[in-house]
């Protein structure tokens, strides 16, 4: 079997560090000896997306117009991708990342899975905090979907935790317009989180899927939550 290759390292703020990894046509991002993402495990970003998309047709009778998406975390794309080949040509969808070489990679390492979707002009990706653009949501969005770190428990940034107390989801339910949609992507199964989400004011569904496209291998979970 090939080994890995290390490509590049890029410093999360406040400390730590990711490291992006290649062997044959597979890559890897690490945290540590943690695989925060592989490029042959992507049902479940995939998943965040449609799932959500499903749920806010559901819930207004009908696709909105023009809606307007924030994707919180690029990781390696799989998400993004999937918005722009579900999506109306009318949409407009936000993508913040905090750490700026994950940026690069999109469009230097990762290219190839990225296909032409940072050329789409429905898409603009921006560095910095999502927490910053939940708070400057005018007017709040149709759709988030928060693909950030492992997900409520997996925290690999202290600050993390912010977005998923009762400050963060009170933050996401002001930025997300009534009968809008938030869908959270996790690693694992967390009550007291999804207590959380149910209490800050939306109505919420728990779905367990296979993190492979085939619908197998190991099972991460997403929430979805509709603003009450």
């Amino acid at each position: 079997m090939n080994p890995w290759i290390h490509l590049d390292t890029a410093p999360i703020p406040d400390g730590g560090e990711l490291k992006l990894m290649r062997r044959g046509q597979d890559y890897s991002i690490m945290s540590g000896r943690i695989e925060l993402m592989n490029s042959r495990l992507y049902g479940s970003e995939v998943a965040l997306f449609r799932l959500a998309w499903a749920r806010l047709a559901g819930a207004k009778a009908g696709t909105p117009s023009a809606p307007c998406l924030l994707i919180g975390g690029l990781g390696m794309g799989f998400t993004l991708r999937a918005a722009l080949d579900g999506l109306p040509a009318d949409a407009q969808v936000v993508v913040a990342e905090l750490v700026p070489e994950v940026i690069a990679w999109a469009g230097g390492h990762l290219a190839p899975l990225y296909g032409d979707s940072l050329a789409d002009p429905r898409a603009r990706i921006v560095q910095g905090d999502v927490a910053d653009r939940l708070a400057e949501a005018r007017p709040p969005y149709d759709l988030i979907l928060m693909d950030v770190d492992n997900g409520p428990d997996g925290l690999n940034r202290d600050a993390n935790d912010g977005l998923y107390g009762r400050a963060g989801l009170a933050s996401l339910k002001r930025a997300v317009k009534p009968g809008g949609v938030v869908a959270v992507w996790s690693a694992g199964h967390d009550d007291a989180f999804a207590r959380r989400f149910g209490h800050a004011g939306f109505d919420v569904t728990e779905h367990k899927v296979g993190a492979s496209p085939s619908g197998k291998g190991p099972r991460h979970v997403i929430w979805v939550g509709v603003s009450r």
